[in-house]
């Protein structure tokens, strides 16, 4: 996965548990693409100290998900809706009764997914 969508959906699901300024540092630089020099002149702190806050930041996030896998489970969830959605259109198209048992397979992987 690209590093900035990662960013972004460790964000998107941890990013409430940061504090509130490392909200903000990390917000200016993953959703509002911001230099580190611009965040710095901002916020009157140095370069190297929103360098060091967006390491920080990215090592809570991912220790976050290393313990919870909300990501993961995630994305494994939408790879499993992407063919859902491909198998109904094969069927509207043939009527194959092999894809309705595969896609109440896969909709039974994706509540298993969210019973863990």
């Amino acid at each position: 996965m690209e590093k900035i969508a990662r960013q972004g959906l460790l964000y998107d699901f941890y990013g409430a548990l940061l504090t509130e300024h490392q909200r903000n540092v990390y917000e200016d630089v993953v959703l509002y693409d911001l230099s580190l020099s611009e965040i710095a002149a901002e916020r009157g702190i140095s370069r190297q100290g929103v360098h060091d806050l967006i390491k920080r930041c990215n090592k809570i996030l991912e220790d976050y998900e290393e313990k919870l896998h909300l990501v993961e489970k995630f994305e494994q969830t939408r790879k499993l809706a992407r063919e859902i959605r491909s198998l109904t259109k094969e069927f509207a198209l043939t009527e194959n009764r092999d894809l309705i048992r595969r896609i109440e397979e896969i909709s039974g992987e994706i509540i298993e997914l969210e019973a863990h």
